[in-house]
């Protein structure tokens, strides 16, 4: 079998049963391809449906229209090359619950307004650049202790240190590229056990922010790159990389990566991505690469 199509519930829920594997199968069938046994990678969370014969865009369309409203994520993606050698991920949103500027804002009452412009950034309507500047010169004059203050309370989403503590113990080069800050970006990278952290530096003096980000601004041309320089780092070609991310200055690494997942997305980034994950944790791109829940490291 060249092909696999993989199915991913959420980890909480546990709610994936041996019936959705085997309404994958006829669906494949019925679709002219050839199913293999289904196989479990994690009981109840995951498992994959090695097929042959059938394209897997055409694959993914039949298994969702059999599934209908079924709360899973999934994805058919070759067989071989499946399990990636390097990892890129976004930070906002993508490895942290919420967007960090955002929260950043909220210390001078401006959450409303700074979050309304960044959802726009993040769905593509706007320039990143201009609008992270925008965003930078509302906070001028905030002291540099609500920066401490955001960090405090940013919290990891689920399966973030696994995602990356698995994929690093199985030999992969690991890389957090943010068009955020440093000040947050760089602790939450060494909380999850990244090996390279990439991103924006907000500029301070005399203890408070001055309103600008050190150019150059960090948007989606670097994000890119830092994708291609991760990849070399870790000897291996765009297709060997496992990008995640969910807004729009993600998406070129997105469509670069041989798996790029976007995460709990915006539309325009669920709309052109090659994998989406709407439903699991973080968790789902090592299902994705054929690791099972056995071989986590948490």
């Amino acid at each position: 079998m060249d092909q696999i199509l993989t199915l991913i519930a959420n980890p909480r829920a546990r709610n994936l049963d041996r019936s959705a594997l085997e309404a994958a199968c006829d669906a494949l069938l019925r679709a002219g391809g050839k199913p293999g046994a289904p196989v479990w990678l994690d009981q109840g969370v995951a498992g994959d449906v090695p097929f042959t014969g059938v394209d897997p865009a055409v694959a993914e369309t039949v298994v969702r229209e059999a599934l209908a409203d079924a709360p899973y994520d999934l994805a058919a993606q070759p067989a071989s090359g499946r399990r990636k050698g390097a990892l890129v991920a976004d930070m906002d949103s993508t490895i942290v619950t919420s967007e960090t500027l955002d929260d950043m804002a909220e210390a001078v009452g401006l959450k409303d307004v700074i979050a309304e412009i960044t959802a726009r950034a993040m769905n593509g309507e706007l320039d990143f650049a201009d609008a992270l500047r925008e965003r930078v010169r509302m906070l001028a004059g905030l002291p540099e202790s609500a920066v401490a203050a955001t960090l405090e309370q940013v919290a990891l989403n689920e399966g973030a240190r696994t995602l990356v503590r698995t994929m690093k113990a199985y030999g992969a080069t690991t890389a957090l590229v943010s068009g955020g800050f440093t000040a947050i970006a760089e602790p939450v990278g060494q909380r999850c056990g990244f090996d390279r952290v990439v991103a924006n530096r907000l500029l301070i003096e005399d203890g408070r922010l001055t309103g600008n980000v050190g150019e150059p601004i960090l948007g989606k041309e670097a994000k890119l790159a830092t994708l291609h320089d991760v990849a070399a780092a870790g000897g291996v070609d765009t297709a060997g990389v496992c990008a995640v991310g969910d807004g729009a200055n993600d998406l070129p690494m997105l469509l670069a990566a041989g798996l790029g997942v976007a995460f709990r997305a915006k539309p325009s980034v669920r709309a052109e991505a090659h994998v989406r994950v709407d439903h699991g944790d973080l968790t789902a791109l090592l299902y994705l690469q054929g690791y099972r829940g056995e071989d986590f490291i948490q």
